[in-house]
């Protein structure tokens, strides 16, 4: 394209792609579609040379025109009549919970791998939301124990969560 055509398209979209924008929105009632329809009616105009080298007028309603038409043919498409556009999506994303089921099986098995005493006591206290003092009634033994069992269960469990490479 000649200097003198690029320099006519600029003029033409300048003077004309507002214009053309709010026609298209008032037809479709879709600011994103009405952008693509201007893009590319004003991508035509430019195949076009003949476009440019028509009056004023002439080259409004050629481009009015244009865009019309195509505003009718993605009415008539197919994508248009299968496509129902919505603000929610029909199924509503839920996070991975792939690392947290992970995580406990890792922790059931270093909690396998430690001795049935300690096991018992993190169980009580950890799972079963206990206090030392209701863990000691349960199990009859004195608080001092359950808080020592709690104490080198949970370095056992730390190191056997280690050794299966789970580190934090």
């Amino acid at each position: 394209m000649v200097d003198s055509d690029a320099q006519l398209l600029r003029a033409l979209h300048d003077e004309h792609a507002p214009a053309l924008w709010r026609y298209v929105v008032g037809l479709t009632r879709d600011d994103a579609l009405a952008h693509d329809i201007v893009q590319e009616t004003l991508l035509k105009a430019w195949k076009k040379p003949s476009v440019l080298d028509q009056s004023e007028s002439s080259a409004r309603a050629w481009l009015f025109t244009v865009a019309r038409n195509m505003v009718i043919d993605d009415r008539r498409s197919a994508r248009h009549a299968h496509e129902y556009p919505t603000e929610f999506l029909p199924e509503t994303p839920t996070p991975d919970s792939t690392d947290a089921l992970l995580e406990q099986w890792s922790v059931a098995d270093a909690l396998a791998s430690i001795g049935l005493e300690h096991r018992t006591v993190i169980v009580h206290a950890y799972y079963g939301g206990r206090s030392v003092a209701e863990i000691a009634r349960e199990l009859d033994v004195p608080e001092g124990t359950v808080k020592s069992r709690l104490h080198y269960g949970l370095k056992a469990l730390r190191l056997a969560m280690q050794e299966k490479g789970v580190t934090r």
